[in-house]
């Protein structure tokens, strides 16, 4: 890789196997060694890079904050050069025209950081896993978690973009700052596309008033049906600017080993200052301190909600109609879980590793709500079709739901089996931290039936209609499409990148 390292510098150039063999590999599995991994410094760099791969006709993959699980940035064949995008980091605010222009390798937790300051935020704000994940992955991959209930997905919050295409030109899909939509939607066509249509280089999203004014709720429902139903109608009177939900599996499992931080004095200190004011993060404590672990255990489903307003007036109606929706339904429970994700809404990420050390996977749809009763009922078969070869081998799962808009409920599942850590992990989280949990010898009994368990839900999902965030390489995408859509997608491909290098495979398209 000569020609790269004279272009971008020795420091951005990477061709030892051992640190290849890490940036392959997602939270799931590894996929094919790169031949290198460049790590351009600025805008120039990353089209100079494009370039030299163009001309080589060496295909080129998009990495942000790695911590995804589809394939997105694994290419099975290898022999590809990786972009590592994490050096694009700027962040230019203009607080007059509440527009902030950021480099694609910025973390979400860096960018909250630096428009806090400046009492700002966006109105999507990131995924849980926002002190990694970076907003050029989010935007590439589709993303949904802070701000989603109010403000939508991470599309949603997306002005325009500065894309490098395969032939190294940067291209802006945006010609005012003051709204997207001027014109057809270019920006849209490179959000969800896994860099199967460019690198992205910078995005610009809307700027709003960060609020400190909030309050934290979390309801208990004796079965899914009346849970579900609360879901929906919260979503539809958009009362909230955060939620979720739970299953009790995945309540006493992940959200049950975090909870368990909650006893340390850091944690009670973030969850105080986050509170509106000291009476009310005294209170807080006091709730999370009262309750301990029986808002694990207090209903088979458990929804968190956060309110926001301008002023506690505000909060307080939407609290009470959240409770009159509710209540209807279920009973209120202490809201630690909730007050936790305030407090602390980037945590680290050990939930990449189950409560007991377990591996871990999730698989998603997104539903129609009129489709969610079936869904649900056949997951149900599903798990008593193959409870016996889980029991055995040591496999288990649980749920977490959010709304999308008043639209749909996403319905994730999480995979856990017994297995060893894999290198990524090691990275990831530390050998202190590993050493803190249960160990697992490899496993590929037990990693097979995953395999198995996690491609027949892909499928499942896909016969009630779902759709999906983080399509990489892992659910099915262009032959779901309609044919004269698959036609228009693939000649775009076909324009923007001619020798198919840019991610290929991704979506469905080209390799």
């Amino acid at each position: 890789m000569p020609q790269l390292i004279a272009a971008l510098g020795a420091d951005s150039v990477c061709c030892e196997s051992d640190r290849l063999a890490l940036l392959s590999h997602d939270v799931y599995r590894q996929g094919g060694l790169p031949l290198a991994a460049v790590r351009p410094r600025d805008v120039a760099a990353l089209q100079a890079a494009v370039r030299l791969c163009a001309a080589a006709g060496v295909a080129m993959v998009p990495r942000g904050g790695g911590a995804s699980y589809t394939d997105g940035y694994l290419l099975p064949a290898g022999g590809h050069v990786l972009f590592d995008t994490g050096a694009l980091d700027s962040i230019e605010i203009d607080a007059a025209n509440a527009v902030v222009t950021v480099g694609a390798g910025v973390t979400w937790a860096g960018l909250r950081e630096r428009l806090a300051a400046q009492g700002l935020r966006t109105p999507f704000w990131g995924p849980f896993s926002g002190l990694a994940a970076t907003v050029g992955g989010s935007v590439s991959q589709n993303a949904i978690s802070h701000g989603s209930a109010s403000h939508g997905i991470s599309a949603q919050s997306v002005l325009s973009l500065d894309v490098v295409l395969a032939s190294g030109e940067l291209l802006r899909t945006g010609i005012s700052t003051a709204t997207r939509h001027f014109g057809p939607d270019l920006t849209g066509l490179f959000t969800g596309d896994c860099g199967a249509l460019g690198i992205k280089a910078a995005i610009r999203l809307p700027l709003i008033a960060a609020r400190s004014q909030f309050d934290a709720l979390s309801f208990a429902f004796p079965d899914f049906a009346s849970f579900h139903e609360t879901l929906r109608l919260a979503a539809l009177e958009g009362l909230e600017d955060e939620q979720f939900g739970l299953d009790k599996a995945l309540s006493q499992g992940q959200i049950g080993k975090q909870e368990g931080l909650g006893s340390k004095l850091a944690i009670a200190l973030k969850v105080f200052r986050s509170a509106p004011n000291a009476l009310a993060g005294v209170r807080q404590l006091l709730r999370m301190l009262l309750a301990g672990d029986e808002v694990l255990t207090s209903g088979e489903y458990m929804a968190h909600f956060i309110v926001e307003g301008a002023n506690m007036a505000e909060v307080q109606g939407k609290a009470a109609r959240l409770r009159e929706l509710a209540l209807a339904r279920g009973h209120e429970i202490a809201n630690s879980v909730p007050g936790f994700v305030r407090a602390m809404p980037f945590a680290p990420l050990t939930n990449i590793l189950g409560p007991k050390g377990e591996r871990w996977v999730p698989v998603h749809g997104i539903l129609p709500h009129a489709d969610v009763p079936a869904f649900h009922a056949a997951l149900l078969d599903f798990n008593a079709r193959h409870r016996d070869a889980m029991a055995r081998l040591g496999v288990w799962m649980g749920t977490m739901f959010s709304t999308v808009s008043s639209t749909g409920l996403l319905y994730e599942i999480a995979l856990y089996w017994p297995e060893a850590p894999a290198a990524y992990h090691e990275a990831v989280l530390g050998g202190e931290y590993l050493r803190q949990v249960s160990s697992h010898a490899p496993n590929a009994a037990s990693s097979a039936l995953v395999e198995t368990l996690k491609l027949e839900l892909i499928e499942l999902y896909a016969a009630h209609g779902a759709a999906h965030f983080q399509i990489g390489r892992a659910y099915p995408y262009a032959q779901r499409l309609d044919p004269a859509a698959l036609a228009l997608l693939q000649g775009l491909k076909q324009q923007l990148d001619p020798q198919q290098l840019m991610n290929p495979g991704a979506l469905g398209l080209g390799g």
